[in-house]
């Protein structure tokens, strides 16, 4: 049998998720919304997704306070008003698909933040044109040019911190099975972590202990709040010399487990324009398996995974436990079904779309073909 479509389970103080195979819809960003509320734009979106024969689905970065999000358009979890509109437009999304466990991104962008949608530049705004304030572990900007953020300080961390246990605990009322703390791509919990960003001279900043000490707090609160599936996203590499790299992040993944880490998913880059990222199929995938290795953790994979081959690949070599993919799944919102169709694998679907696959493909649902009256 296809290792992509045994299922897997990933651990909890609950007791584990069950999920019916290993590929994950990692999270992406939409930047369509207002004020953080979920849209109509996210129920169709969560419902494709959702129907797409994933194990596991994963919303996209959520802003835990307002002046966390990346853009005046991101999703956010920071209070009742969006709250409600995340739990209603998932309760409708959800009803519309099979039964799939769903994971949430907790994020703060940190300086990263207050920037324009990616077709819209991408770059920072200013504070008099829609922008907002931005914080960061140092006063120092993302780009040459920029205005720089404001550094933390003790009561800033401490504010974030129960931000995100907050927020954690809203994802976990409204039925969110898993949760992945952000701390990849060049945001707050990243800039703390990276050298580059980091150049504070108290507990938060110089040694490595000092640097991973932040996210390892934030990490630590949301485990005492929430006894779901808890994870972290991580940027293995800087690709910058000097930087955060994949051994400070299999000690770091190292921490996260003695903390009670539930999953490690490995990504990279995002801290600097500096960055030399050698792109290619499966690039980010050593990454995950040295991870994996020196950590033991359930680890997932992304990163230009695009065929049900390749993916089945990973996970035969043991380079990782699940395979995520994102764009992939934008642009053929059915991948699960094409690679388990590839791979001889089962997906569930909506009785509605029992019709739809060709002849060859109709053992994908388990089911027998139906005929059209």
């Amino acid at each position: 049998m296809s290792l992509l479509f045994t299922p897997y389970t990933l651990p909890s103080p609950r007791g584990g998720l069950a999920l019916a195979n290993r590929i994950v819809v990692a999270p992406m960003c939409q930047y369509a919304v207002r004020d953080g509320a979920a849209s109509d734009w996210h129920l169709m979106h969560w419902a494709n997704l959702l129907n797409s024969g994933a194990g596991l689905f994963t919303i996209e970065a959520t802003a835990v306070v307002p002046d966390g999000r990346i853009t005046p358009g991101c999703l956010g979890l920071w209070d009742d008003s969006t709250a409600h509109a995340l739990a209603d437009t998932l309760q409708r999304a959800r009803t519309l698909a099979p039964p799939t466990p769903v994971c949430i991104q907790l994020a703060h962008a940190g300086r990263k933040a207050s920037s324009a949608a990616p077709w819209h530049g991408g770059q920072l705004i200013a504070r008099g044109h829609g922008g907002w304030e931005t914080f960061g572990p140092s006063d120092l900007p993302q780009l040459p040019g920029e205005a720089p953020p404001t550094e933390l300080d003790l009561a800033g961390i401490a504010h974030i911190t129960a931000a995100f246990v907050i927020a954690a605990r809203r994802a976990d009322a409204m039925g969110i099975e898993a949760i992945e703390l952000h701390a990849a791509h060049g945001y707050l919990l990243h800039e703390f972590l990276s050298p580059i960003a980091n150049q504070r001279t108290d507990a938060y900043g110089g040694s490595f202990d000092n640097r991973i000490r932040f996210p390892l707090e934030v990490f630590s609160a949301v485990r005492q709040a929430f006894d779901g599936v808890l994870g972290l996203r991580v940027s293995a590499s800087d690709w910058v010399e000097g930087g955060w790299d994949v051994a400070q992040s299999a000690e770091f993944a190292n921490r996260l487990k003695s903390l009670g880490c539930d999953f490690i998913h490995v990504s990279s880059g995002g801290i600097s324009p500096a960055q030399k990222i050698a792109l290619g199929a499966g690039y980010q995938v050593p990454f995950a398996r040295d991870i994996r290795q020196a950590s033991g953790l359930p680890t997932m994979a992304v990163g230009l995974i695009t065929d049900a081959h390749q993916a089945e690949a990973i996970l035969q070599a043991g380079d990782a436990d699940l395979v995520a993919l994102a764009r992939a799944f934008l642009y053929e919102p059915r991948w699960g079904w094409h690679a388990a169709a590839a791979l001889g694998g089962e997906v569930a679907a909506k009785e509605n779309y029992w019709r739809c696959v060709p002849r060859d493909a109709q053992a994908i649902f388990g089911k027998v073909s139906i005929g059209m009256r």
